[in-house]
């Protein structure tokens, strides 16, 4: 499948932690920027950083200090454009104090563009998040951090992992499994389950999607032989969801939910648990997997894996997540400026 090149603003993107394999990453997508027809980006800090990451990977990239995010878009088909004088040394493998600052001046200088609209959307690198909180980072994650700089609350702002093969939303996510229990309700399902289908008809183009929810226990309860969370949480809310007017299932059993016949007859797998949901994901489309906050006013998306601090530098990092998180960024953003015609049910943005 080709991808046309999309005549909107240029993207911010953050680096990441510079430890990590967001900047070689970042440098390789600027590099295939052609043959992937990605649209303009611009990198918020790093120059000298992004140009030894590069480096590590064979690539010569040129980089051009922008002052004003508007002059992205001239420089991108030359140079990868890089907005403010933040940087640091380059340490694959090594991370500190100084790159955990660094990246989070990254990632807060790259949010406010998009937030500002002075950018189409918001692309962020992988973080290690203690070490971000060891310089003052109050969130759990990038997602609750971006979703507090729009004044979204954390329970609307929705986690979707997507990749060529499946979508799919943990309706739980960074808890341990023994609070999920208590902490699923219907009222949780039904909100999330809300944003996520207005998400899907408004960024990804879908005039009805299908959601499909999992169950929490073996065989989805077995009649309550298992646990009656089926029944008593879930059920109501598929039932209030239908009532909404939305195309939903469940609740289903989970071990049958991923296989290729259960995949064709949703468009999005709402799981119970954090788990539940990344690890058909990852097994499916780990090296394109991509991060999607919905129900924010802007458009975010990061690459769906993590900083790999033990390969940084060492040229064995996949460039295609990072890449399907810029295009599918890009896209989402043309659907918004476009007005979200309505398109096909198909799996990519």
């Amino acid at each position: 499948m080709t991808h046309a090149p999309l005549a909107l603003s240029p993207l911010a993107v953050s680096l990441g932690d510079p430890a990590g394999i967001g900047p070689e990453l970042i440098a390789e997508a600027w590099a295939r920027r052609d043959t992937a027809q990605l649209p303009a980006f611009l990198v918020t800090g790093g120059a000298s950083l992004l140009r030894a990451a590069a480096a590590s990977r064979g690539i010569d990239l040129p980089i051009e200090t922008i002052a004003d995010s508007r002059e992205a878009a001239g420089v991108f088909p030359r140079a990868l454009p890089v907005l403010g004088t933040n940087d640091g040394d380059w340490a694959p493998g090594t991370p500190g104090l100084d790159g955990a600052r660094l990246a989070l001046a990254s990632l807060d200088a790259a949010t406010q563009l998009a937030v500002s609209q002075r950018t189409a959307a918001l692309v962020t690198g992988p973080i290690a998040k203690a070490r971000l909180a060891e310089v003052g980072f109050a969130h759990p994650g990038q997602t609750e951090y971006v979703a507090a700089a729009c004044g979204v609350t954390a329970q609307d702002a929705v986690m979707m992992l997507a990749g060529p093969q499946l979508r799919a939303v943990p309706l739980t996510v960074h808890v341990a499994l023994a609070d999920v229990p208590r902490l699923l309700t219907c009222d949780l399902i039904v909100r999330r389950a809300r944003v996520v289908a207005a998400a899907l008809e408004r960024d990804f183009g879908l005039a009805r999607p299908r959601l499909a929810l999992a169950g929490l226990n073996p065989h989805a309860g077995e009649d309550g032989k298992f646990g009656d969370e089926e029944a008593r949480i879930i059920a109501p809310a598929v039932e209030r969801l239908r009532a909404d007017g939305i195309d939903v299932t469940g609740p289903q059993p989970a071990d049958a939910l991923f296989t290729p016949r259960g995949r064709a007859r949703f468009d999005v797998a709402l799981a119970m648990y954090h788990d539940q949901a990344l690890i058909p994901l990852k097994a499916l489309d780990f090296d394109n997997g991509v991060n999607v906050t919905l129900g924010l006013p802007i458009v975010r998306t990061s690459p769906d894996h993590g900083t790999a601090f033990d390969i940084a530098g060492k040229g064995l990092a996949d460039p295609g997540a990072t890449i399907a998180a810029i295009r599918m960024a890009g896209e989402c953003a043309a659907r918004r400026a476009a007005g979200s015609e309505p398109a096909g049910a198909g799996i990519n943005c």
